[in-house]
């Protein structure tokens, strides 16, 4: 496996990029989105959340959020 290393900044913007699918998760399916195109949306999210969590950079972020929002 190879290690990535980021700033502190990368770091944090990971997190905030990841923090935007945790939030969109947990607000729930807008009415103006059908049925077909939400899951497709969570679909998506979850993968985005699930690859963030294998990264091996996190340092001292709470993970807790995307863990629960990925259902891992």
């Amino acid at each position: 496996m190879t290690i990535e290393t980021l700033t502190a900044e990368e770091i944090a913007k990971h997190y905030r990029d990841a923090m935007v699918s945790v939030n969109l998760l947990n607000a729930g399916k807008p009415p103006r989105i059908n049925d077909e195109e939400w899951a497709g949306i969570v679909s998506r999210n979850k993968e985005h959340l699930q690859i963030m969590l294998a990264k091996d950079y996190w340092t001292t972020e709470d993970l807790t959020p995307l863990q629960q929002a990925a259902g891992a």
